[in-house]
């Protein structure tokens, strides 16, 4: 057996913020489940005394250097925020490492090209976290699944105080947005968008109304100033009508029986999906495998939620013009 056939696979995290610390959290997990297989070796970040918290807890080092955590990983999750995904996930790629980015996967088209080119490029995995594709919700939906004629969506929350530099629809509704992508798979032919800020610049509610050249209609609703949390989907097919609420990873199934609606609970083998999201990304960077949500996948949501995004812009103007 050859050295490289007997070290650890090394993971890190760069950026341990609000989304990052939870990232750690698992990675530490997956390293102390894995009987040495793989290492939780660094941790990069800004702040060093949050950064040195995390890394005595789950037995990483802390790296201030960009250059030289890339050096100590062979793959690496990147939640810095969104401004910073081309260049920290970009150095890592160039140096051949294996990279899961939080969503969106940039701030522009561009970048994610990039992006995708340069893993292409160096034959590295480049995974997008859009996590509600590791819920084990999607997956009964997904069995289910039958020309669905049309979808509804509602994610509500409060205000998070992050995402600041980004709107509602880049920090909540892309993640209905590459779902309903994933899901309907025909081109989309019409989009019709509203939203308005309330404590911030930018739109801070959401709604978009999407037409797919099958015929299917996704009505997606999105707040991050709402007194309740709510993540459900909603999808109406011929042979029945699904309700299935991403939260409570629940839901159920309406099918007509003659003159009458029988109700059926969908059984669910409940999971943490970050947990799944990241463990499907080491696994993938250890095998070469294709991602579930790749860096193509990633872009697609983008160039959605930037048309939406700017289609809100401009009825805006219009409003105070």
């Amino acid at each position: 057996m050859t050295d490289s056939q007997t070290k650890p696979f090394r993971i890190g995290v760069a950026g341990v913020g609000a989304i990052g610390k939870n990232h750690a959290r698992i990675m530490g997990e997956i390293a102390r489940g894995s009987n040495g297989a793989i290492e939780f070796a660094a941790i990069f970040d800004t702040d060093k005394s949050r950064a040195s918290e995390l890394a005595e807890q789950y037995g990483a080092v802390v790296i201030e250097d960009l250059a030289e955590f890339a050096s100590l990983v062979d793959a690496a999750t990147v939640a810095v925020p969104t401004v910073f995904h081309r260049e920290v996930a970009g150095v890592l790629l160039d140096q051949g490492k294996h990279v899961m980015v939080e969503k969106p996967i940039t701030e522009s088209l561009p970048e994610a090209q990039a992006l995708i080119e340069l893993a292409q490029a160096k034959n590295c995995i480049l995974q997008v976290g859009h996590i509600e594709r590791f819920n084990p919700v999607l997956k009964q939906l997904e069995e289910r699944l039958d020309q669905p004629r049309f979808i509804e969506t509602h994610r509500l929350s409060p205000f998070p105080n992050r995402s600041m530099d980004i709107g509602v629809v880049l920090d909540l509704m892309i993640h209905d947005i590459e779902i309903v992508l994933h899901l309907v798979k025909a081109p989309l032919i019409d989009v019709d968008a509203v939203g308005i800020p309330v404590l911030t610049r930018r739109e801070d509610i959401a709604n978009a109304r999407l037409k797919f050249a099958n015929g299917c209609i996704a009505n997606l609703t999105a707040s991050r100033v709402s007194p309740e949390k709510m993540r459900k989907i909603r999808v109406f097919q011929s042979n029945c009508y699904l309700s299935l609420d991403y939260q409570e990873q629940s839901g159920w199934i309406y099918r007509k029986d003659g003159m009458q609606i029988v109700r059926e609970e969908v059984q669910i083998e409940k999971d943490e999906p970050l947990k799944l999201e990241i463990a499907a990304f080491v696994e993938c960077s250890r095998q070469g495998k294709r991602p579930v949500v790749s860096g193509q996948e990633g872009a697609e949501a983008l160039r959605l939620a930037l048309e939406i995004t700017a289609q809100i812009e401009k009825n805006q103007a219009l409003a105070t013009a």
